[in-house]
């Protein structure tokens, strides 16, 4: 079974989605046939760009921590999939 992978953004925003598909591609690169990875645009004024795996909220651009737009931010992603692929 695969593990779910999140990532709720605002829609309307300009370069939102554009975001999470250049994040699901990455993200489905690292760990080909391992992730379900969904995007839900909101369809208010959020500001949103949170991902969450496996539940657990692990990026939040609310909480000051923007865009995934950096290697450092990639692979903080990527230690908590890793994490909890290894908790099976």
């Amino acid at each position: 079974m695969a593990l779910t992978v999140r990532v709720v953004y605002w829609r309307w925003a300009l370069g939102y989605k554009s975001k999470y598909l250049q994040l699901k591609k990455k993200l489905e690169d690292e760990f080909p046939g391992c992730l379900d990875i969904s995007g839900e645009g909101t369809p208010q004024a959020t500001g949103f760009f949170e991902v969450t795996v496996a539940g657990k909220l692990i990026h939040s651009k609310k909480k000051g921590d923007g865009y995934v737009d950096t290697e450092s931010k990639f692979l903080k992603l990527v230690a908590a999939i890793k994490a909890a692929l290894a908790q099976g």
